[in-house]
């Protein structure tokens, strides 16, 4: 799968998996002696977990949505959140093991400003309800029947997994499946959570 929404470079390194605690404290460690919201940070953070890093400045495409109950989801409503973009379907074998790791960071970072969103991929608002009761999923999953939104991101497979900072730019993307809930996850969470709201990007 290749997703093609706006120029990027891709960075090496090896995925990596656990929540190994001496891993995470020595990332956390490197969020706190650099400055927040230094660009080398965060492209630092993003290797581990093998994502494809944005160019500086870069905004991603905006959206309007609803969920399966017609609740108003814009991309632009998010603003000053640091928001993490999952286009899923239920047919999808390895979306599947990824719902429950976004989940987990919805419930312990959702207080603290992180978004998660999950775009479905052309299927109806029953059988997402369906999905979302039986992973008791309670983070957003937006309805996308048309698949309008999918094309815009240039997603062509699934899963696919987009992240947008504080100050609404474009920070990775993630073909295929990650570990979320990871030591490196975590870390680059934390890091753009601890952000200043709008320095760069425009939503």
């Amino acid at each position: 799968m290749r997703a093609t929404w706006p120029t990027a470079e891709e960075n090496g390194g090896r995925r990596h998996s656990g929540s190994a605690r001496g891993l995470f404290f020595a990332l956390i460690v490197t969020i706190c002696t650099l400055a927040h919201g230094d660009q080398e940070t965060i492209a630092t953070l993003v290797k581990p977990l093998n994502l494809i890093s944005y160019r500086a400045g870069t905004a991603p495409p905006a959206f309007d949505s609803t969920t399966p109950t017609a609740r108003p989801y814009s991309l632009a409503d998010l603003r000053g959140k640091v928001v993490i973009i999952n286009f899923w379907a239920s047919w999808c074998a390895e979306c599947r093991p990824e719902m429950p790791a976004l989940q987990r960071l919805h419930r312990d970072y959702s207080t603290r400003g992180l978004v998660i969103i999950g775009i479905n991929a052309r299927e109806d608002a029953a059988t997402i309800q369906r999905f979302a009761k039986k992973l008791n999923l309670t983070f957003p999953l937006l309805l996308d029947p048309d698949g309008k939104i999918n094309a815009t991101y240039g997603v062509v497979g699934l899963p696919a997994t987009f992240i947008i900072g504080r100050d609404g730019r474009a920070i990775a993307f993630a073909v295929g499946t990650r570990e979320w809930t990871s030591a490196p996850a975590r870390a680059l969470v934390e890091a753009l959570l601890s952000e200043p709201i709008g320095r760069v990007g425009a939503l």
